[in-house]
Order: C-alpha cells, then sequence, then structure tokens
C-alpha cells in the first residue's frame, strides 16, 4: 500500500504541516479546501465566492492526482454559519448536476483564516 502526496500550484500551499491530498489504495483524500485564490493568496469575499475558489482547488487537487471532481464519492463541508447552507448548494448544483456524491454538512466554531467555508472530498483516482 503505496500512499502517493499530490501537490499542484494551481491550488493553495497547505497552511500548515500536511499535504493537499493523498492519493492510495484507488483513492484521493483531500485536506480541506478553502476558498483562497491561488495567485494572490487571498480569501475570497463570502461564502458562495469562497464555495466557488474551494471547489476550482479542489478540482485542481484532483487533476493533479489525474482525477477529477466527476470522481467524488464523498464530500464533507464545513460552515461557519449553517444559514449558509442554502447558499452553498446553489454553488454545488453548479459542480454537480446528476450522480451526486454522498456529503455531510457542519457548522463549526471556526475555521483557518476566519473562512466562511471549508470542503474536503475523498474522490476515486
Amino acid at each position: 500500500m503505496a500512499k502517493e502526496i499530490i501537490q499542484t500550484s494551481s491550488a493553495p500551499k497547505a497552511l500548515g504541516p500536511y499535504s493537499q491530498a493523498v492519493k492510495v489504495n484507488g483513492f484521493i483524500f483531500t485536506s480541506g479546501q478553502l476558498g483562497i485564490d491561488p495567485a494572490t493568496g487571498e480569501l475570497a469575499n463570502g461564502a458562495t465566492k469562497q464555495a466557488e475558489q474551494a471547489f476550482k482547488n479542489l478540482a485542481a487537487v484532483l487533476e493533479e492526482a489525474g482525477s477529477g471532481l466527476d470522481k467524488i464519492v464523498k464530500a464533507t463541508v464545513f460552515f461557519k454559519d449553517l444559514n449558509e447552507f442554502t447558499t452553498v448548494n446553489e454553488v454545488y448544483a453548479t459542480f454537480f448536476s446528476s450522480d451526486f456524491p454522498a456529503r455531510s454538512a457542519f457548522q463549526v466554531a471556526k475555521l483557518p483564516l476566519d473562512a466562511e467555508i471549508e470542503i474536503e472530498v475523498i474522490a476515486e483516482a
């Protein structure tokens, strides 16, 4: 069981001692992605823009690993405010139109950089 560390400059660098993703046994496990623009290092403004950017970041990480958003089997969404659930669902629907992945959603006390949203996924390699 060899694991492969996934890193790409097309997504923000990890904010700590962890990998953007790890590929093992036919699956890719991503770290949580915030809505940070990798070109500027800035957090997008508001939950909608942060969710959009988080998905773009996830797409870049998955592409680097030889996968894609269509291969996601499980997503976990962390909210600063669960009242943004409907807003994020609207963004989510622009990235997935059928064969939806399983998903969990949680409101948490605080996210890194005081972000509104963080998303992590598990995808087929």
